[in-house]
This record gives structure tokens, C-alpha cells and sequence, in this order.
């Protein structure tokens, strides 16, 4: 596990330290299964490869070019 520093606002850490109390468990606890809820409720993107072969016009060769010219590393 890794440690993670956040900054909330005022009101959002009052609301989670209260709750914290309320429910006797630690607000790590708390952060890390609304994190988890959100994580797993939010669709990950697919890679922008797929399709791709679904476009007649679009051929091998003109995506190595288009790659070429766009393709930027970081």
C-alpha cells in the first residue's frame, strides 16, 4: 500500500472526520472505500487503436504516416 497526501477542503475534512468518529473507523478507511466505489463505477477508455480497422479509407500505411507526424514522447 501506498501513501497518499490529499488536501480537502474545510468542510469536506470536517465531514469526514465526523463521519470518522461516527462510525469508529479511520479516515484512511474511509477515503480509500470511496475511492475504490468511484474508481469501479467510472468506465475505463478504450485504447484509441480500437476501431480503427472499421474505417475503409484509412489504411496501414496512412497510420504509420499519421503516427509519425503526431506521435509526441514524453
Amino acid at each position: 500500500m501506498n501513501k497518499t497526501t490529499l488536501y480537502l477542503p474545510d468542510d469536506t475534512q470536517r465531514r469526514l472526520r465526523d463521519l470518522a468518529k461516527r462510525t469508529g473507523r479511520p479516515q484512511a478507511d474511509l477515503v480509500r472505500q470511496a475511492l475504490e466505489r468511484y474508481l469501479a463505477a467510472t468506465p475505463s477508455p478504450l485504447p484509441g487503436s480500437i476501431g480503427v480497422g472499421a474505417d475503409e479509407s484509412l489504411s496501414g500505411r496512412d497510420s504509420e504516416d499519421w503516427l509519425r507526424a503526431n506521435w509526441r514522447r514524453e
